[in-house]
């Protein structure tokens, strides 16, 4: 919590949500009275000393509900770390003609990287072969084959940004590229499918790159699982919500479908403890955007909106 505000102290007031790196941290103290959310042990008490708070500092997962903003009377803006902005109530921010922005493009590049490294680690079975030279298991058993990645039918649903770079990754692999996406993009150079059951019905491998909310919720529902079939291997890097979880779950244990690689899961991180018995999954912890070069871009980009702001300039990301 902040403290009562000294005389002479201009620096706007500032909500943030979560703790930033240090790099963040450092200039964002410098510019702006920092009221720390996640510190808080009475959290009603920190938001009774934020009428004067002029902007909220969050993530798309955390975001901004109604209630946070309603105990905000002064608030501006809503900046958030990352592309996505599912846990901002929107009609909340409209009703009061609330900005919101995020970081677009800047995690783009990490974020496709981690699908392609996704796919080619669970069709590789990398993770096993790890464990198969550390174990010493090598020198008296053989793994069996593995699936191949290139050349093979990739799936993308959505294609934005991320869904493109993707795709652009992809086509070095040979892939034949087909992708769904809930708006039409006759422009792009690959083949569209009318439906994501479709889409999986045809590939050997389906990512997930579309943003959360619930517009997309369970799009990749139980028929999209099924249509993938047993030799079928499913990647999200969007939200944990895209996916019909519990569906899911239950392919990968009857081998309704081949395999997974997941960095985003439902209830993140108190994720369904059944996915840790799976062995034809690669888990990792909602890492895509988790380089210190996008991270330190994501920041810059959150305090670049920030003081364009407070300097009544246009401001760099708005999403509305």
């Amino acid at each position: 919590m902040t403290q009562p505000s000294d005389v002479g102290d201009m620096r706007p007031e500032i909500l943030m949500m979560t703790a930033l790196p240090q790099w963040d941290m450092e200039p964002l103290d410098a510019a702006y009275r920092i009221h720390r959310y996640w510190e808080a042990r009475d959290k009603q008490a920190l938001l009774a000393d934020c009428k004067l708070v002029r902007a909220i500092l969050t993530t798309g997962h955390i975001g901004a509900d109604a209630a946070l903003l309603s105990a905000l009377p002064a608030v501006e803006m809503v900046a958030c770390f990352g592309v996505g902005v599912d846990g901002v109530d929107f009609q909340a921010t409209r009703a009061r003609g609330l900005p919101v922005t995020n970081t677009p493009d800047v995690l783009t590049g990490d974020v496709a990287d981690l699908a392609i490294g996704l796919a080619l680690a669970v069709m590789r079975e990398i993770p096993k072969a790890d464990t198969h030279v550390r174990s010493g298991t090598w020198k008296s058993s053989e793994l069996p084959l593995a699936r191949r990645f290139f050349g093979c039918k990739l799936g993308i649903v959505g294609m934005g940004r991320i869904g493109i770079a993707t795709a652009e990754r992809a086509k070095g692999f040979g892939c034949d590229i087909g992708y769904f996406n809930r708006t039409a993009k006759p422009s792009l150079p690959y083949q569209a499918f009318d439906t994501v059951q479709a889409l999986a019905g045809w590939a050997d491998v389906v990512i997930v790159t579309l943003a959360g909310g619930a517009g997309t919720r369970a799009i990749m529902d139980r028929t999209a699982i099924q249509a993938l079939g047993p030799q079928g291997f499913l990647v999200n890097v969007s939200r944990g919500s895209t996916v019909d979880e519990a569906a899911l779950i239950e392919a990968l244990q009857t081998g309704g479908i081949a395999g997974a690689g997941l960095d985003v899961f439902l209830n993140e991180p108190n994720i369904d403890p059944r996915f840790a018995n799976l062995s034809n999954t690669v888990l990792m912890p909602h890492m895509g955007s988790a380089t210190t070069e996008t991270r330190q871009a994501m920041g810059q980009l959150v305090r670049d909106n920030l003081a364009a702001h407070f300097a009544g300039q246009p401001l760099l990301t708005p999403v509305e």
